[in-house]
């Protein structure tokens, strides 16, 4: 690509230029050509151009919108998403500026790798949940309830689902039914870890909460794809014991030992730089090299071997973190380099979501069903098995609001879905429309829970005054070279 145009395209060309700009960018070679304009120099740097202004605008949104709602004490990660919303193509995106938000959600998933990276950053972070020190006390727990309490959201809204289907017939058919009982075990990490991080908690449900939501993920994998199998066998009449039950475990299997063997190779390159800034780089660069490995799919007869990015990252941050003598250390200093990387990747989030779904009655209504059963299937799912484990009474009562947060996982699994001739638009739909409700409130309802618990304290009045003690330590620095000036002067 050139660095620059060769040849100034004149006043008629720049009006042409923003023409296409203003029209998606559709590219009109005939004119182009008489106005003697190098047609792949100038796509890709109006391309590039509003590619960064639109992060830089999503950036800013995001930072500003916590500043708006600081009064109301929300976390940041509801504050980012009502940016996305704000600046996304239904609000700030209808003005049809280039750059000023986002006009399209095609200009939304063309930043799609971003959020990809950012979820590999966030599942490394919550492998590091994985010490097996920590897991001594918590790990028979975590194990028990992440199983169950999935389960249970599956089984609950499978059972109240169907059975409105024999109510609504058609508009509801039951390959939709049994396919969003599986998207229900799913809960989002990324939102559960960024109100654990806004907050510092710390505590015993903050450290059984990690854990679970980690474990939750691979058990909702599995068990769409067997569901998932079963709607498909519904619509088409076919069984397929390799798509539903041999497929979803060798993912699985592979995303671990994917993981586990990069997270070995991180562990032995680590010993050869001394370096902080060169062990982050390793840092950065193995969840890079993840992320992009997780994306491979290779068939072998009808066996599909796939990855998943949440899995693979999650177990190179675990082995990491038990082998490396100094993974605490580099865990924080990846969670400062991250920081602006979670913000664009909740404010793309809130930018993804479709509010046209509002305007279908039906939609909303089994959505709000959809909604209901699943919280409930959550709630009592994690009271009963935290229970039977023997978690202390205010841990259980608070710990089935934290996990109702769905996000990518579920979105990713409705996408799946979209392919089922009857039902995948429904099922697609009403996911959009619950992960709109749970995005919004899910972090809101964890904070509470991690306040009732005492895992997130009061903010101290040492920590409020930081910024008042520093600026008066720095005016006192200044006092005496000021004094030595005025003298010599």
């Amino acid at each position: 690509m050139d660095g620059k145009l060769k040849k100034s395209p004149g006043r008629g060309g720049y009006l042409l230029i923003l023409h296409i700009v203003m029209r998606g960018g559709e590219v009109y070679n005939t004119e182009l050509g008489r106005n003697n304009i190098p047609i792949p120099s100038l796509f890709f740097e109006v391309f590039s151009m509003q590619t960064l202004m639109s992060i830089a605008v999503a950036l800013a949104a995001g930072l500003l919108m916590t500043r708006v709602i600081k009064p109301l004490k929300l976390p940041a990660v509801t504050a980012y998403l009502i940016a996305g919303v704000l600046i996304g193509p239904y609000i700030l995106g209808r003005a049809g500026v280039p750059g000023l938000g986002f006009c399209t959600h095609g200009e939304v998933t063309s930043l799609h790798l971003i959020s990809e990276v950012a979820l590999g950053f966030i599942a490394f972070a919550i492998g590091n949940e994985f010490r097996i020190s920590q897991l001594k006390g918590t790990g028979r727990q975590a194990t028990v309830i992440g199983i169950l309490q999935a389960l249970a959201a599956t089984v609950l809204v499978d059972a109240v689902l169907i059975g409105l289907h024999f109510v609504l017939g058609d508009k509801l058919p039951l390959s939709a039914a049994i396919t969003l009982g599986a998207i229900a075990a799913a809960t989002a990490p990324a939102a559960t870890l960024m109100v654990v991080r806004q907050y510092k908690a710390k505590g015993r449900l903050t450290n059984l909460l990690l854990p679970i939501v980690a474990l939750d993920d691979a058990v909702g994998l599995v068990v769409f794809a067997v569901s998932f199998g079963v709607a498909k066998s519904l619509e088409t009449g076919t069984f397929d014991i390799v798509s539903m039950v041999v497929n979803p475990l060798v993912e699985v299997a592979s995303s671990l030992i994917l993981g586990a063997l990069l997270g070995l190779l991180f562990s032995r390159m680590e010993r050869w730089f001394n370096s902080n800034s060169k062990r982050l780089s390793l840092s950065v660069t193995f969840v890079f090299l993840a992320v992009g490995v997780s994306m491979l799919e290779i068939n072998i007869g009808p066996v599909r071997i796939g990855f998943s990015i949440l899995l693979v990252c999650m177990m190179l941050g675990t082995v990491f973190c038990n082998l490396c003598d100094f993974s605490p250390d580099l865990m924080d200093k990846a969670d400062k380099w991250t920081a602006p990387l979670f913000v664009l990747f909740f404010v793309l989030s809130g930018a993804e979501l479709e509010l046209d779904v509002f305007r279908d009655i039906a939609v909303v209504g089994i959505g709000l069903v959809y909604i209901i059963t699943r919280s409930a299937g959550k709630y009592f799912g994690a009271l009963g098995s935290a229970s039977l484990v023997h978690v202390d009474k205010d841990v259980r009562d608070w710990l089935g609001i934290t996990l109702l947060p769905q996000a990518g996982v579920a979105l990713g699994m409705s996408i799946t879905a979209s392919s089922l001739a009857q039902s995948g638009s429904i099922v697609r739909n009403i996911v959009l429309f619950s992960v709109l409700i749970y995005e919004l409130i899910g972090p809101v309802l964890t904070k509470i829970a991690l306040t009732h618990t005492g895992d997130i304290s009061p903010m101290s009045d040492d920590v409020r005054q930081r910024r008042s003690r520093l600026y008066e330590t720095m005016k006192e620095a200044k006092r005496p070279a000021e004094s030595k000036t005025a003298k010599k002067g």
